[in-house]
């Protein structure tokens, strides 16, 4: 599976590039002298996901930027405001959000409406990027080649509950996220390797 137009900053952090187009996903503490970004994607408002500083730096006043309502609204019009549940199409991208959320704790209500996203490259590869969630049933219905999902356990699903979920919708290439920074460690992507019955790509984290 191709994977090496993706880099991982850490944490959910990731910069993917889609021919000229540079898109990222939930910038933080990222390093120095990146490409300035066309599109950047928030999956909520918590400070490791929505970092104005991280975004300040790869911004342009042609930055697009999407985001669930209460990231999207401090942006104005350079920003598109979506919800859970909905296809969205950004230039030459087809993005399909999808619900985030924990079922037995509470640092992400569903009723905050935060997202994952399916997004679909001009190639045609789908990326799913999960976002901070459990494994919710709206996951079982899920289509994607790359899955990115977290395992670092305490806010998120734990390592094996990512790969359990993994093993139901089948992408092509897991790449677990989430660990290493603010909980998890590298023994929990280990753990989701060890689990998941498909292809599993532990990233370095480019710094």
């Amino acid at each position: 599976m191709e994977h090496k137009q993706i880099h991982w900053m850490g944490q959910s952090a990731f910069r993917i590039q889609d021919g000229a187009v540079q898109i990222y996903i939930d910038p933080y503490e990222l390093p120095a002298n990146l490409p300035k970004a066309d599109i950047i994607f928030i999956t909520h408002a918590h400070y490791d996901h929505y970092s104005m500083e991280d975004i300040a730096r790869i911004k342009t006043e042609h930055t697009i930027i999407i985001a669930p309502n209460d990231v999207a609204s401090k942006f104005g019009t350079s920003a598109v405001a979506v919800v859970p549940g909905k296809t969205y199409t950004v230039g030459k991208l087809k993005i399909t959000t999808v619900p985030a959320y924990n079922l037995d704790k509470k640092f992400h209500p569903k009723e905050n409406k935060w997202v994952g996203y399916i997004i679909t490259l001009s190639n045609g590869q789908k990326i799913y990027h999960a976002g901070d969630t459990d494994f919710i049933p709206e996951m079982k219905s899920i289509v994607a080649d790359i899955a990115m999902l977290p395992c670092g356990g305490t806010y998120t699903m734990t390592a094996k509950q990512a790969a359990e979920a993994a093993n139901v919708f089948k992408p092509k290439l897991l790449i677990p996220m989430h660990y290493g920074s603010v909980v998890g460690s590298n023994a929990d992507a280990d753990t989701v390797k060890k689990f998941f019955i498909g292809e599993t790509k532990i990233m370095i984290r480019e710094k």
